[in-house]
Parts: structure tokens; C-alpha cells; sequence
């Protein structure tokens, strides 16, 4: 720790003193002080000394600074201490706490809210809503409780009037799921009185001086504190709180927290009521006692709403039941009324604490919580509670407040000082035995049974008669009369600074303290008459009646005698120190330099008596003598192992402890180090932050191993169920495809006896990956069908069969009528049937171009009527063979007029229409239009398909005959190209037919 600051701010831990006396250890502590460094260390445990001053070290830069580190990694702070107590909670999800404790003025509220504050700003990263929504509850609540709870006394400003212990609960991740609240002893006597200089509670002067001018007219008051009993004596009281800020965030965090309009309405309305009953007054007329002014009643009565005449018969009258169940009415005195009156504001004040902290633990606390889902669920609890108090005049609150503080102190010496000196004997450890004050003998004095001041005063209490404060004293003299601790004036004659009757004394480890027996006993009974209990029951606001459930009791019903105050409150200390026992604590010392608060002064003799009661010396001899980190060997070793080769990933040795040492040894701490029976103890912190660093760098790379590991495994998996599920695939899509291949054998199993040879047979529908083989199976069908049909054709029929095949590829679609239901005679021309007045000629003509020419075959012939370029039109008779087209003239007996070699035939163009249109085009761009001509054989005889298909199956099978497949256009081969495309073997034979306008 030395490392971290300079020698001139002195040690920052009291450990490193030269010398453990309370010489060094006041002059290091002055030192620090007046050098701005406000906080030191005794080993995990911080001393704070308060500065009385802002202090720039709380910001952002801090919190990131102490968050993660270790505690000796940074100066000493309260963050320090905080992040310390958070990784414990969350490395090794063990409850932890924070005790913060010392004198009223020394600083533990602000200490407390610095470690909220801390662990809100650590927590959550990745700024989920919900945990948002906890933090912010949690520390709203902070500034709800300090208005209610705190009030200025003569030592502070802000002084917790009540003692609080907070619960915050972390989910697995470390982050808050909620909290509770427990609040101890609310010194609710303040309401009605207080000490010269002193103030009444916050939330009256927030009020009054905060209130806009609508919400103080609705509670009927005015916004002077002078103008009220109960806030009289502080009116004039200055204070660092400004009233009407805190007023506006008192409002602004009950919105936050949860609180309804109508219930924050209700808590300001009874804070009204409480200021107008404390001016209430009473005057005896020559019978009863009587109400001053009849109005008050009314406002009291409408803030509680209530009825003004229950009210009045509430504070004038009290309700008895007599031993014979008769119910009697028995008039008060002015005393008795004053006394009623004011136990009536205590009670409301104390009820609407007690619902504030209810309703804020109800909206916290951890809801649906299931630890097999959520994981385990895990607290850090902080403790800010009244300090030791000394004051001129002692009273009961005063005796409640030093009582827990002595109960904290005795925890603070059981888990500090006794047990870690009993575990060195029972591990075997040498160790120098340092001696301490053990404050049991007073923690006996108050709580013992039967004997302790707390049970003599329950017995007076529930003693018949009138036992005054006086005789109660009597008894306490009597009993612990031969107790070191505890004197009188009656025992101790000689000591006037005590008074006969009245005072008695107690040594408590933090000083000698006085207290004024008188009230005592009111104020340990409690005593508030039932009927105002029954009247808050009664009242139609609904929150003032969750706060009274005890008022529906009847008059006659007999109720067990409730414990009283000292009880209750011994009870739940007892609770408290035993709930801060079972965690593993942290803790914050706070000191006050200085009684004119200060921020330069420091009271030298003052302080060193804070060090003595608070055995911060002894703490720093038990520190220095000891060791700061134990651990169980099993413990050390799965926490380390992974820092040394011969432990991981498991070691092969007898035992853990062997394992360990084989850790330290490897690390070379030996000398720093000790062996216990069961566990081990490091002394330094140097040699634990060495470890941590070590293990904190081979953390990354054990978690990629172990990631690589899964993943790995996980791969596996996944490739395993893959392979599962091509094989399920492969299986079934094998069955699919035989499947499909038996219905298709099942269903063409009988096509070649079917007259259709099966054409009306429908195909089942293929799997996906049969697609394209399904649609090559049906081609295959169709040609095998087709090839039935066609082998039962004759050959002679063929070459018909073949033309008319091209001209419907050609024209299906584009004319409606193109012959394809009569036979084709082609040589029309020879044909006496068709032409017989010409045949004969024709047939003469055609055998002398055959042997002039030497054509095979007549492709087409008959009359057709040509037309020329200037829309002129002749008979002519039309010839094509395989080898030239020619234009005869039929009245010269078909005389050659031109001869065309068929070759450069490039295109024939028809209409879609019904007439005989034809075009030939030609390569040389000598085009022939002429119109097919209807013979005598059949006057509509439609001819161009006719001549259409002969020419495109002649020129088919011509380029079938000369490469094997048809092939690309060429210079020499005419080409024709329909409007449907088709596709011949590799490459592609192409025809088009061209639309002529009907007009040419």
C-alpha cells in the first residue's frame, strides 16, 4: 500500500506503522486528514475520518478506477471496500455486508449512500430495463427515508433518527433483482419535542417551506414553521439542507419508487394532521375538559377523513371495559388530553414510517423467484444506523441507540478480534495472543433475563399499580447494585454530577453515560388509548386504514399484552446481529474530528477516544500479527490449480494440502505462507494480487480451450445428426423413386393392348428430383406411341404423312384451315381430274424439262395467279421439283417462262387468313408473290399447307441426306423459319413464316 501514495500523506494502511501505539496511530490518522485523505485502511477494514467538506473523489474516473481491483491495488477508499464486498458476492456467491458504524455526526448515512451509489454504477452493463428499474428504486428510496427519517441535531445536520439495514439481492449475472428494508427504533419522541438547537424530522420543514401555495391551502397550513408546536423549536435552527430542493426530490423519487397520486397525497395529508393536532388545545370548563376551537377539529378531521365529533370524543373521552363486559366512557383531564393528544402524533408519525418502508419493500423485493430457474440469489447488506450518542440529557432513545451500538461492537469483536485469534490456536498457528476488551459484560448488563436493565424495566411495566420512574430505579439499584458497570447517585454518593431518583450510569466501551430515568417507563410502554386506533381504522382513506389494522379489535375483546418497546427493540437487534453473522462482513469506521463540524479542526483528545471505543488499535494488532487471506486447501486449490503445471488440469498427490504447497512453491511464497490443519494463510496481500493476476490471465485461455472443446463436440453432434439425416433423406428418397417407378409400371403395364396405346393414361406426379427424367420419360412414350402409329402406315403414304407433319409445326396456330384433312395429290397440274383440259399438256411439257433438266421428283404443281411489281396479274402455272421452280404459261402449252433453281429459295411467307397468298423469297432479292389457284377437284381446297409442307419436309430430309443432322443455314440450302423454333440433334434447323398484310 505504501507503493500507492507518498510518504507525505502518511501509511495508507495502519498496518505498515512503525510501531502499533496509539501515539503513531493518531499522528498517521491527523496527518492523513489534514492532507485531504480522509480514508485508511486496518487490512480489509476502512477507518473514515469526515471531512465536513465536498470531496472530488466519488465521480466516474473513481468508480472505474476501484471497479474489479483488488482491495490493496488502489488507495484506501469506500469504493475499495464496496467492490470488495460485490466480487465476494459474486465470485464466490457468499453473502456479504457492510457495517458501518461510529458516532452521530461521523458520516454513515453519507457513507452508506457513496456504497449504493457504487454498486448501481457497476452493476448492469448491459442496461436491462427492469434492473434499471431496481437500481433507481433503490436509490430513490435513500432520499424518501432520509426526509421521513433523519432530522438536524446538535452533532448533525442529518442525523439518522432511525436505525436501517439494507438487503439488496443479486441474481446469478450480479446484477439487482430487488431489496428490503428493515428499519430499527424510529425516535418518534422528536415529533412532539426536542432539544434546544435541535430540529423536528425533514419532511416537516420540506413541507411547510417546500409545499407549492395549492397543496399548503389544501392541507390547511401556512408555510412558516413558527406557526406550529411542533416545529417551533427548529424554525430558526440553520441547516446545509435546503427544504424546498428536498422537497421537490422527496416528490419527484415517490413518483419513481411507485407511490400513487392518491397515496402521496395521503402521506402529505397526515404529516398536516400532525402539525394541526400538535396546536390543538385543551381548556377545563367547570366539568370537562373542552377543545379550543371547534375548526381545528374540522381540518383534522377532513385530513384523516374522518368525523370532527369522533375525532373530538377520541382526544377528550377513553373507552373502558369494565371486568363485567360493560363498556364506560371516562372523561380525560387537560394533563390526560395533552398526553393522548401527543402519543396520538407520535403513533401517526411512526405508522406512516412503517407504511412508507412497507410500500417500498413490497415494490422491490425479489417476485417469482425460483432457484432452479434464476439460479442462486445472492446479498450484499449495508447497515447505517444510529452511532453512540452522548447527550446533556439522557433519555430512553439515547439508551436504545447505545444498546445497539454495543451489540454491533461485541459482533465487530467476535468476527475481527476473538474468532480469528481462536481459528490460529485451532488451525495450529503460531500466534502471540493479543489482548482486548470484550464489551459482553455490558451487552449482559442491559439484555440478560431477569437480571439486565431491559427486564426490570418490562416488569415495572407490567407491575399493578402506580410504579413510577422513581421505584424503577429503586430496582434497577437493587438488582445491579454489584454490577462494575452500572452506579447511581444512590450507590455512589459522593458523585454529584448524578441526581437522587433521577440518573444512573452506564460504562459503556465507547465512555461513560448518564441516563435520566424519567419517561422511561412511558416511553418503554408505549401506551396509546385504543380508541384511536379504532378511529383510523374507521376513516374512509384507505391507506390510513391499511396503517391501524389493530383498530377493528372490539372493545371487549381481550388481546395478549403487547411486548414492550425495549423488547420489541432488543428483539430485532438480536435478529439483526445474527442476520449480519451468518455473512461475511465488511466494514466502514467512521470518526468525527471535530464538534464545530469543521472541515480543518481536528480534536485530538476526541478522536483518540473514538479509536479506543471502536478497538481500531487492537484491530491493527490482530491485523498485523495475523494473515490476511485464509482458505481451505480444496478451497485455494480450485481457485489456483490452473497457475501451476503439477495441479492441473487434477493433481496426483495424497493430499490437497500437497497440491497447495506445490502451488506456493512454484510461485516462490513460502516464506509468506503458513500451513494450517484444514486451511491455508497468506499474510501478505502482495502474494494473494500475484495469484489473482496469474489466474486472471490464464482465464481467457482456458476459456477458449474449453470453447473449442464444445465446439468441437458440438460440430460432432451436428455432423453426426447430418449424416443421420442424408441417410434418412437417401433412403427416402430411394423409395420415393421406386416407388414412382411402380406406379408408372403399374399404370402402363397394359399400353400396348390399348387402342390408344396409352394416351388417355395419366402420369403420376414425379418426385422433385425425378423432374427431369419424368418429362424424358414421357418423350420416350411419345415417340414410342408415335412409332406404333406410323409403322401401320403405308410406305406409300409416307411422304403425305411427312408434309403434313412440317406444315403444322409451321402453321398450327397461326391459319385455321390449311388442308390437313384431305390428301395431298401435290401434282396437281397432271392430274385430269383437277385440270383435265390441260392435263395432257401439262404431262408432255413436264417430261421434256425432266429430261432436260433431270429432276427426280414433281414436288408441287398447279395454276396460280401472279402478280408483279405494278399490281399486274396473270394465269400462270406453278412447278416446283427437287431441283428448280418454274413459271409456265398455260396457253402456250406451258411454255418455261422462268426458271428458278430451288437452292435460293430463302423464305415463304403466307397470310393467316383463308386465301392462297403465297411469297418466295429468294437470295437474290427477286421475290415471287403469287395466289394459289382452287382446281375443279374441289372449288375450296385449301393448297398452302399443302405446298408449305412438301417444301419444308423436302428441304428437311435434303439436309438430312447430306450431313446425317440437320445443320446451320448455308449460302447453298434454303432456309426456312417458322414461329416456332424447332431443335434437330446439336444444331438448330430454323424456319419463319412471315405474315403478309390481307390488302397485298
Amino acid at each position: 500500500m505504501a507503493e500507492l501514495e507518498g510518504l507525505e500523506f502518511g501509511k495508507s494502511d495502519f498496518v505498515l506503522l512503525d510501531e502499533v501505539n496509539m501515539e503513531q496511530f493518531m499522528e498517521n490518522l491527523k496527518l492523513r486528514f489534514e492532507k485531504g485523505r480522509i480514508y485508511t485502511f486496518i487490512g480489509e477494514v476502512v477507518v473514515s475520518v469526515n471531512p465536513y467538506k465536498q470531496m472530488d473523489i466519488y465521480g466516474k474516473e473513481a468508480i472505474e478506477a476501484y471497479r474489479g481491483r483488488e482491495l490493496y491495488e488502489n488507495p484506501p477508499h469506500l469504493y475499495a471496500v464496496a467492490d470488495a464486498a460485490y466480487k465476494a458476492m459474486k465470485r464466490r456467491a457468499k453473502d456479504t455486508c457492510i457495517v458501518i458504524s461510529g458516532e452521530s455526526g461521523a458520516g454513515k448515512t453519507e457513507a452508506s449512500k457513496y456504497i449504493m451509489q457504487y454498486i448501481a454504477a457497476i452493476t448492469n452493463p448491459s442496461q436491462r430495463e427492469e434492473v434499471e428499474s431496481v437500481k433507481n428504486i433503490l436509490l430513490k428510496s435513500n432520499c424518501v427515508l432520509e426526509a421521513f427519517g433523519n432530522a438536524k441535531t446538535n452533532r448533525n445536520d442529518n442525523s439518522s433518527r432511525f436505525g436501517k439495514y439494507m438487503d439488496i439481492n443479486f441474481n446469478f449475472n450480479g446484477d439487482p433483482t430487488g431489496g428490503h428494508i428493515n428499519n430499527y427504533l424510529l425516535e418518534k419522541s422528536r415529533v412532539v419535542q426536542q432539544q434546544g438547537g435541535e430540529r423536528n424530522f425533514h419532511s416537516f420543514y420540506q413541507v411547510l417551506r417546500g409545499g407549492s401555495e395549492e397543496m399548503l391551502r389544501s392541507l390547511h397550513l401556512q408555510n412558516d414553521p413558527v406557526s406550529y408546536v411542533y416545529t417551533r423549536e427548529g424554525a430558526a435552527s440553520v441547516t446545509s439542507n435546503n427544504d424546498r430542493s428536498s422537497h421537490k426530490a422527496v416528490l419527484s423519487a415517490l413518483k419513481v419508487i411507485g407511490f400513487t397520486e392518491e397515496e402521496i397525497n395521503s402521506i402529505y395529508r397526515i404529516l398536516g394532521a400532525i402539525l394541526i393536532l400538535g396546536n390543538l388545545q385543551f381548556e377545563t370548563d367547570t366539568e370537562s375538559v373542552q377543545v379550543v376551537g371547534l375548526e381545528v377539529l374540522g381540518h383534522i378531521a377532513e385530513l384523516t377523513a374522518t368525523e370532527p365529533d369522533a375525532v373530538g370524543k377520541s382526544l377528550l373521552y377513553r373507552t373502558v371495559a369494565t371486568g363485567g363486559g360493560e363498556v364506560i366512557e371516562k372523561g380525560h383531564t387537560e394533563k390526560e388530553a395533552c398526553f393522548g393528544r401527543d402519543a396520538f402524533a407520535k403513533a401517526l408519525y411512526e405508522r406512516l414510517f412503517g407504511w412508507i418502508v412497507g410500500r417500498i419493500n413490497a415494490i422491490i423485493e425479489v417476485k417469482d423467484y425460483n432457484p432452479v430457474l434464476h439460479g442462486k440469489n445472492t446479498v450484499i447488506g449495508v447497515l447505517d444506523i444510529y452511532g453512540f450518542e452522548i447527550f446533556d440529557n439522557n433519555s430512553f432513545e439515547q439508551f436504545c441507540i447505545n444498546y445497539c451500538n454495543e451489540k454491533l461492537q461485541q459482533l465487530f469483536i467476535e468476527l475481527i478480534l476473538r474468532q480469528e485469534q481462536e481459528e490460529y490456536q485451532r488451525e495450529g498457528i503460531t500466534w502471540q495472543h493479543i489482548e482486548y476488551f470484550n464489551n459482553q459484560i455490558i451487552v449482559d448488563l442491559v439484555e440478560q433475563p431477569h437480571k439486565g436493565i431491559i427486564s426490570v424495566l418490562d416488569e415495572a411495566c407490567l407491575t399493578g399499580g402506580q410504579v413510577t420512574d422513581t421505584v424503577c430505579l429503586q430496582s434497577m439499584d437493587t438488582k445491579l447494585g454489584q454490577h462494575p458497570h452500572y452506579s447511581s447517585r444512590k450507590l455512589n454518593p459522593s458523585d454529584k454530577t448524578m441526581e437522587f431518583h433521577r440518573d444512573f450510569r452506564i460504562r459503556h466501551y465507547a465512555g461513560d453515560v448518564t441516563y435520566s430515568i424519567e419517561g422511561f417507563l412511558d416511553k418503554n410502554k408505549d401506551p396509546l388509548f385504543q380508541d384511536f386506533k379504532r378511529l383510523m381504522y374507521n376513516s374512509s382513506n384507505p391507506v390510513l386504514k391499511e396503517m391501524w389494522p389493530d383498530g377493528q379489535l372490539g372493545i371487549t375483546e381481550v388481546t395478549k399484552r403487547p411486548l414492550t418497546a425495549a423488547t420489541l427493540f432488543k428483539n430485532s437487534i438480536v435478529a439483526l446481529v445474527d442476520k449480519l453473522g451468518c455473512k461475511e462482513p465488511y466494514y466502514v469506521r467512521c470518526i468525527k474530528p471535530n464538534e464545530m463540524k469543521s472541515p480543518v479542526l481536528f480534536d485530538d483528545a476526541r478522536c483518540e477516544h473514538q479509536v479506543a471505543y471502536l478497538g481500531l488499535l487492537e484491530n491493527v494488532r490482530v491485523r498485523r500479527a495475523g494473515f490476511a487471506y485464509r482458505q481451505p486447501y480444496a478451497r485455494f486449490l480450485q481457485r489456483y490449480k490452473m497457475t501451476c503445471e503439477y495441479t492441473w488440469p487434477n493433481h496426483l498427490m495424497e493430499t490437497d494440502r500437497e497440491a497447495v504447497e506445490a502451488i506456493v512453491t512454484h510461485h516462490g511464497f513460502q516464506d509468506d505462507v503458513a500451513y494450517g490443519h484444514t486451511k491455508l494463510f497468506v499474510r501478505t496481500p502482495r502474494s494473494l494480487f500475484t495469484l489473482e493476476q496469474e489466474r486472471a490471465a490464464l482465464i481467457p485461455i482456458l476459456v477458449l480451450f474449453l470453447q473449442k472443446v464444445w465446439r468441437g463436440a458440438l460440430a460432432r453432434s451436428r455432423c453426426q445428426r447430418l449424416r443421420a439425416m442424408y441417410a434418412i433423406m437417401g433412403c427416402y428418397k430411394r423409395y420415393k423413386v421406386k416407388a414412382h417407378f411402380w406406379e408408372v409400371e403399374r399404370r402402363f403395364a397394359s399400353v400396348r393392348n390399348m387402342a390408344d396405346y396409352g394416351k388417355s393414361v395419366e402420369w403420376p406426379t414425379p418426385p422433385a428430383a425425378l423432374a427431369q427424367f419424368h418429362s424424358i420419360t414421357q418423350q420416350l412414350h411419345r415417340r414410342w406411341r408415335a412409332r406404333q402409329i406410323v409403322k401401320n402406315i403405308p410406305p406409300s403414304d409416307m411422304a403425305e404423312v411427312r408434309a403434313k407433319v412440317a406444315a403444322l409445326g409451321a402453321l398450327r396456330g397461326e391459319r385455321k384451315e390449311w388442308g390437313c384433312s384431305r390428301p395431298w395429290e401435290r401434282d396437281y397440274l397432271a392430274n385430269a381430274r383437277d385440270c383435265p383440259q390441260s392435263s395432257s399438256n401439262f404431262i408432255r411439257a413436264s417430261k421434256e424439262l425432266k429430261n432436260k433438266d433431270l429432276y427426280n421428283q414433281v414436288l408441287f404443281s398447279g395454276f396460280c395467279r401472279k402478280m408483279n411489281r405494278f399490281n399486274k396479274s396473270t394465269d400462270r402455272g406453278l412447278l416446283i421439283t427437287d431441283k428448280h421452280v418454274y413459271k409456265l404459261d398455260p396457253k402456250k402449252q406451258f411454255k418455261v417462262l422462268k426458271r428458278l433453281p430451288l437452292d435460293i429459295i430463302t423464305g415463304l411467307s403466307v397470310t393467316a387468313g383463308s386465301d392462297q397468298m403465297v411469297a418466295l423469297h429468294t437470295s437474290s432479292q427477286d421475290d415471287v408473290l403469287l395466289c394459289i389457284q382452287r382446281g375443279e377437284l374441289c372449288p375450296n381446297q385449301d393448297r398452302v399447307g399443302e405446298l408449305l409442307g412438301t417444301l419444308s419436309d423436302h428441304f428437311t430430309r435434303t439436309m438430312l441426306n447430306s450431313c446425317g443432322q440437320p445443320p446451320g443455314p448455308q449460302k447453298h440450302m434454303p432456309r426456312f423459319r417458322p414461329l416456332h423454333l424447332s431443335i434437330c440433334g446439336r444444331r438448330k434447323c430454323v424456319y419463319q413464316v412471315k405474315t403478309l398484310q390481307s390488302s397485298a
